[in-house]
């Protein structure tokens, strides 16, 4: 079972920009921090893509796979096998997350 994300996971864009996780989760923690939900608030800082000379960089993420069963209050939570795509102000989506730091402590499907 992979790993459960929580508030404390790093994550970043494909092109570099990291992922601030706001959590509106202030019930369940798992490994010292609380669990991240599908329905938090993700903000991209620093993302450098441009698209020719025109800045497009990723603002937010959006999850398309969060886990299948876990879920902390009705919401589904955050794996390592979670799947989210980056996205531009304008929605269009431009690559998938990348998961670098998870808790070791608590697994979920």
């Amino acid at each position: 079972m992979p790993a459960l994300l929580n508030a404390d996971s790093t994550l970043m864009c494909p092109h570099g920009g990291t992922v601030q996780i706001i959590s509106s989760n202030t019930h369940t923690q798992v490994g010292g921090a609380y669990a991240a939900l599908a329905s938090d608030t993700f903000i991209i800082a620093g993302c450098p893509f441009m698209i020719g000379p025109v800045p497009s960089p990723c603002v937010q993420v959006n999850w398309v796979q969060p886990a299948a069963r876990s879920q902390v209050g009705g919401n589904p939570t955050l794996t390592l096998a979670s799947v989210g795509l980056c996205v531009a102000a304008t929605q269009a989506a431009q690559g998938a997350v990348m998961i670098v730091v998870a808790q070791p402590q608590v697994s979920g499907l």
